[in-house]
């Protein structure tokens, strides 16, 4: 069964999932706001506060985007040109080592996604593991730049085909690190409409394919339908955006989860692990009792003497059942055995009323 383990922690089957609090750009470039966050992440429930590193000259092009004339999807609301809204998401390389303390003080963990070399290399002796943004999903070079530290790789697949998801999985299982495969879809809108594309039975596809690999969701729908599914479906790790109020500005803010919701999240999903089990059918100690009460138990319709041969005219099914009553799917195989004793009308047969044979 898939899992491992990292920081000390379990992650895999058997194992509770796995919350993780994406801050993003919600740390609004100050650097207390970040390590609040962390806080807040903490006390509600999440298992790790997860950044984003990376240099906006390096990972959007200015041109590139001028060259498209509109700003398309979520950036529409944006109120500022792309570039600059990453310049000011961007974190700075020496919060590193103030964020990962603030992690280990509020006994989470802390790792973030590296969009270049330079922040691959930055965030090396902090994380115990890296993820990989749906956007990158495409770029072999950071993939196997990551997967050569070594360390376990989360991995997000919005907006691919199985044939990106395929070409990506190879680099990581050459490397043979632990894979986390999340199935995503990347619309940021947070439009209630956006369930229709989550397709978590994409994990099913992901657990046939890579049965080694821990399956996740990495989401950003409204409320917890999109999340409590996929814990059902095997998912093991989530991932969703963090914030402490969604009316703030900014490009995450909007459809970040704040920490109430995020409590209600994790409450639920302990809950829905709960309530899976073990796949094991059993009647469970909480049905004993409900088990003797509506359960039926042979019992005579009237007063029958002993050394009676029984007939189908002599019993009827009742409830409750006692311990040593018998089932109604007895009746047929003790028909025409002989009473040792007297059954009194409504009395439950026993073995102990039938003749030895």
């Amino acid at each position: 069964m898939p899992g491992f383990a990292f920081a000390g922690r379990k992650i895999g089957d058997n194992q509770p999932a796995y919350f993780i609090a994406d801050i993003a750009a919600n740390h609004d470039g100050r650097l207390d706001r970040a390590l609040e966050l962390i806080r807040l992440a903490a006390a509600a429930g999440a298992d790790a506060a997860k950044f984003q590193n990376f240099h906006a000259e390096k990972i959007v092009s200015e041109v590139g985007f001028q060259g498209l004339g509109r700003q398309l999807d979520h950036q529409k609301t944006w109120n500022k040109p792309v570039v600059e809204v990453y310049r000011e998401a961007s974190i700075p390389g020496d919060w590193t080592e103030a964020l990962w303390r603030a992690c280990r003080e509020a006994g989470i963990d802390y790792f973030s996604t590296p969009y270049d070399q330079e922040s691959v290399d930055l965030l090396d002796p902090f994380v115990p593991v890296y993820k990989i943004g749906s956007g990158d999903i495409t770029h072999t070079r950071l993939i196997d730049s990551i997967a050569a530290k070594g360390k376990p790789v989360f991995i997000a697949t919005g907006a691919s085909v199985l044939e990106d998801v395929t070409r990506a999985m190879d680099i990581l299982l050459a490397h043979q690190v632990p894979v986390v495969l999340m199935q995503c879809n990347t619309n940021y809108t947070g439009a209630a409409d956006g369930f229709a594309s989550v397709n978590l039975r994409v994990l099913e596809t992901y657990r046939r394919l890579y049965p080694g690999a821990v399956l996740g969701l990495s989401d950003h729908t409204p409320g917890h339908a999109a999340v409590l599914g996929a814990v059902a479906l095997g998912a093991k790790v989530v991932e969703k955006h963090f914030t402490d109020d969604n009316a703030r500005p900014g490009p995450d803010h909007g459809f970040s989860m704040t920490p109430a919701g995020w409590r209600e999240m994790v409450d639920r999903t302990r809950e829905l692990e709960q309530a899976l089990g073990d796949g094991v059918k059993r009647i469970e100690a909480n049905e004993l009792q409900t088990m003797v009460v509506q359960r039926r138990a042979l019992r005579a319709v009237r007063d029958l003497p002993a050394g009676h041969a029984l007939t189908p005219d002599d019993l009827e099914a009742l409830r409750p059942i006692p311990e040593d009553g018998l089932p109604p799917y007895e009746l047929d195989a003790l028909l025409g055995k002989t009473l040792a004793r007297a059954l009194g009308r409504g009395e439950h047969l026993t073995r102990r009323h039938l003749a030895r044979t």
